[in-house]
């Protein structure tokens, strides 16, 4: 199993590489100059190549990736184009605040996706899991931005629940059990929108892994046994099916941060995917990069680990593995 692990860590090197050295080439080969977004009429030619000199942008695109690689190497992401700092003090401000809304939402969509998909598994081919699986579908097909406009109308416009956008109020304390209940409040809706339409994609799974393993000869020897259905459901099937959900759970993280991206423009919530929207569309290279990467290492992270743990929670599948 160590073998196999270690293959799996090499492979994710190489995806981070390739992630990395494609966003680098795209970046830089978009027509148009980055520093046109920044320099004021009337600037003169020598001092605009002077600027150029200064950020490198004069130098061979191969000369400017080789650079950049040995910063990145020493935890140097550069300086913001946009915000005049340096980008690893703006992402390290930024991404907690993410993985944050990333985390909350990913446990709202394995809790919710469960027992959703663990009750339409238990009621199969009835009516209430036709009506339990168009509703998933229909979830699953709303888009995010669209979804999150309908719970500020909802929540925030028509009954003024909850706040709109931000992480605080104006005026709200910054310390203390107050600020936390206000900060929790401007989490609620974009967790609702990244969490509820994951858990119905995994609700779909979920169900789907279920009713195989219901279908297999141990748990028909429990139900001659006598075993409440129930028990047969969480005792033995859940456990056989869970190698499959946590390989969908891992898989989720990339969905996650790209749903991040629009799910925090929309509510104004300060992380990193924000940040990377500002980036692109001030043509801030160092910032785009630097989330890119950060960003490849998280999702590329996340699966390894999940692939870890479905190694570990099923023997059957590192054997699998190490035969191919």
């Amino acid at each position: 199993m160590a073998a196999l692990v270690l293959r799996r860590f090499l492979n994710a090197i190489v995806l981070v590489a390739i992630t990395v050295t494609l966003t680098f080439l795209v970046l830089h080969l978009v027509p148009g100059d980055p520093l046109s977004r920044y320099v004021e009429p009337g600037v003169s030619p020598s001092d605009i190549a002077r600027m150029r000199h200064a950020l490198g942008l004069d130098q061979p695109l191969y000369r400017q990736y080789v650079d950049w690689i040995r910063r990145v190497i020493t935890g140097d992401f550069g300086t913001s184009f946009l915000h005049q700092r340096p980008v690893r003090d703006l992402v390290a401000q930024a991404l907690p605040r993410t993985l944050l809304l990333t985390a909350l939402a990913l446990m709202v969509q394995m809790g919710l996706g469960v027992v959703v998909g663990a009750f339409a598994a238990r009621h199969r081919f009835r009516g209430t899991d036709g009506a339990l699986s168009t509703a998933t579908v229909l979830l699953y097909s709303i888009p995010p931005f669209y979804l999150a406009y309908l719970l500020i109308a909802w929540l925030a416009v028509d009954h003024s629940w909850l706040p709109t956008a931000g992480m605080m109020s104006p005026g709200a304390p910054v310390h203390g059990f107050a600020a936390l209940v206000d900060r929790a409040r401007h989490l609620v809706m974009p967790v609702l929108v990244l969490g509820v339409a994951g858990a119905a994609g995994f609700a779909r799974f979920v169900r789907g892994s279920l009713i195989d393993a219901l279908a297999e000869d141990y748990t028909r020897t429990a139900r001659a046994k006598g075993l409440a259905e129930s028990r047969i459901l969480w005792r033995h099937a859940f456990r056989n099916a869970l190698p499959v959900m946590i390989t969908v759970a891992g898989l989720s993280a990339p969905f996650l941060l790209g749903g991040a991206v629009v799910v925090e423009s929309v509510f104004a919530w300060p992380g990193a995917g924000l940040l990377m929207v500002e980036a692109v569309g001030a043509r801030d290279y160092p910032t785009v990069l630097a989330i890119t990467t950060l960003a490849a290492v998280l999702v590329i992270a996340g699966n390894l680990a999940a692939d870890i743990v479905t190694l570990r929670a099923d023997p059957r599948a590192a054997s699998e593995s190490e035969r191919s």
